[in-house]
């Protein structure tokens, strides 16, 4: 189950009036809740399960975070951006050591091959590279949040 099928089931559930679902497949629990009053609160909780066949790291209770609908960006304004994505799953780093400066800042130019930022994942730091040539227009993450798979972090204007 990916991350657009997990906000289509939690739109779904918010506009049904339900107050919780649960929902377990083979590899995946989510559990969202919600209030029936006027504004809706939705928490979810994603959790993978370890596979038998394949090594997987078995999700721990520290690791399950609530999981936020982005407002939806009119598609017009950054139709002409490139979208820098995370490559991998961790630790959102915007500089090398809490004592350096900022690898990159909103309307700086960068260059193919330039570090952007750092993605810890199991206590292994990665350079994240700029695979395109622009400027910086918008840093779409905090500094030290978790991000996901295929998660914006970045949007370049090419031009």
């Amino acid at each position: 189950m990916d991350l657009k099928e997990i906000q289509n089931l939690i739109k779904f559930v918010a506009n049904s009036g339900v107050a919780e679902v649960k929902l377990e497949m083979d590899d995946v629990k989510i559990t969202i809740r919600t209030t029936l009053e006027g504004n809706v609160t939705e928490t979810t909780y994603v959790q993978q399960m370890p596979a038998q066949a394949t090594l997987q790291q078995a999700v721990t209770p520290q690791q399950i975070a609530p999981v936020a609908v982005a407002p939806e960006v009119p598609v017009a304004e950054n139709a002409h951006y490139i979208t820098i994505k995370s490559p991998i799953i961790g630790t959102f780093y915007r500089k090398p050591s809490p004592d350096k400066p900022m690898f990159v800042e909103v309307g700086k130019t960068i260059a193919k091959g330039d570090v952007l930022c750092v993605i810890e994942a199991m206590k292994l730091f990665n350079e994240i590279e700029s695979e395109v040539s622009g400027k910086i227009v918008k840093i779409l993450v905090d500094d030290m949040s978790p991000v996901e798979f295929d998660q914006p972090l970045f949007l370049v204007d090419p031009s």
